[in-house]
């Protein structure tokens, strides 16, 4: 995924890069402990602006692993995380990934979370011999053509959320004429493009429009005026489906103004799309309603259960799992990363731990909350991807998932 600058302010502040150790829990002596290095796993992602929650969502899932991996007191080595706001803005990105790179105990990076950022860093990130590895940069451009990858994910790409969108909507719902929208964004384009190709093999008449992020889109304050034309347009052709290829800023508006013209088929969007955020950005919230959405899946999509979700909820402040699009990928990203460190010699220098982690991640395989952890040289998680994206439907103004295709 992908974001603009925006002026808004969230939690955390856009300029600041925020250190957390994270304490061992009573396991390790105090003599051992002290004895041990201390690493840092980074987190690049949008932390503040308009779509700040999917990233914070991130951050809680990068701090429970840590937390949970420090709490083991089997570590032959202390973890710390880093945060690197680049507000999901691709142009914000490279200085994120070179406050990264700077960490002097930084060994790898969680995300970066959007992929138009993910385009824009990952040469830093490459140059430095740093391993990152996403828990939501979809992008199928990320991967295609690549070996031996310093980027890996743990979310199947947009080929296989696009492809799976298009049957959805065609096969699955019997829509034979479609309008699908991209917002122009290195993501949002990218999985609106599959979804019209895939589409047409399915045998449905598909109409495509190219309509730009908004300039300035804080959810809820953003007027719906600039979708007039394009919601009026589209009431007026009457496609039995919209798919729209973006952010849930931007879509909200699109589904106030879709309401306002009276249009009542079927509307879809990507994984860019699924936080509650997007209703409390829509006008009407009730316009949200009936709205599907997907999400790539690590493996099976799950969500924490049990003890996880007690230690997440306390993190996050109550919000759960199964709301907190991605966190459960984050914790496995981050387990990842501390399951590839116990396989390299951590008692040479950072730079040599930094390098040596990227063929440790591909030797990588474990059973996360998300399904089975492994990665293919290009990057991408081993195996097909079927069956593994996510489904969900806005009901009585809640995210609900439905299933999986």
């Amino acid at each position: 995924m992908k974001f603009r600058l925006n002026k808004t302010v969230a939690a955390v502040s856009s300029s600041a890069l925020l250190l957390m150790a994270v304490p061992a829990i009573g396991f390790a002596t105090a003599s051992s402990a002290a004895s041990k290095p201390t690493f840092t796993i980074g987190y690049e992602g949008p932390l503040s602006g308009g779509n700040a929650q999917l990233g914070i969502n991130m951050k809680w899932g990068v701090e429970l692993a840590i937390q949970d991996a420090n709490a083991t007191g089997k570590l032959p080595f202390k973890l710390q995380a880093a945060w690197f706001d680049d507000q999901g803005s691709s142009t914000l990105s490279p200085a994120a990934a070179q406050a990264a790179v700077a960490n002097k105990s930084l060994v790898a990076v969680v995300g970066p979370a959007f992929s138009g950022a993910t385009r824009s860093a990952e040469p830093f990130y490459v140059a430095a011999n740093i391993a990152t590895v996403s828990p939501s940069a979809t992008a199928a451009a990320l991967t295609t053509g690549k070996v031996k990858n310093n980027f890996m994910r743990v979310v199947y790409g947009d080929d296989v959320q696009g492809a799976a969108d298009a049957r959805f909507l065609v096969v699955n719902r019997h829509n034979k004429k479609i309008e699908v929208i991209g917002d122009g964004s290195f993501y949002g384009a990218g999985l609106a493009a599959v979804v019209a190709a895939d589409a047409k093999t399915y045998g449905a008449k598909v109409t495509t429009e190219s309509y730009p992020e908004s300039s300035s889109c804080p959810p809820g304050t953003a007027p719906t005026s600039q979708y007039t034309a394009l919601a009026t347009q589209i009431k007026t052709s009457n496609p039995g489906a919209v798919f729209y290829g973006g952010y849930y800023c931007d879509f909200g508006l699109l589904l106030g103004a879709l309401h306002s013209a009276g249009y009542k088929g079927a509307i879809m969007s990507g994984d860019g799309s699924e936080s509650t955020s997007l209703i409390s950005g829509t006008s009407p919230k009730t316009a949200a309603n009936g709205v599907f959405l997907s999400a790539a899946g690590g493996g099976s999509g799950g969500n924490f259960t049990g003890a996880l979700e007690s230690q997440f909820l306390k993190i996050s402040g109550g919000v759960t799992s199964a709301t907190a699009l991605y966190a459960p990928q984050a914790y496995d990203a981050t387990n990842a990363i501390v399951r590839a460190l116990l396989k390299v010699s951590t008692k040479v220098p950072v730079s040599k731990i930094r390098a040596s982690l990227i063929p440790a991640l591909h030797t990588v395989r474990f059973s996360g909350v998300t399904g089975t952890i492994a990665f293919q040289s290009d990057g991408n998680l081993a195996g097909t991807g079927a069956g593994q994206i996510d489904y969900y439907q806005v009901k009585n103004g809640k995210i609900v998932q439905f299933g999986h295709n």
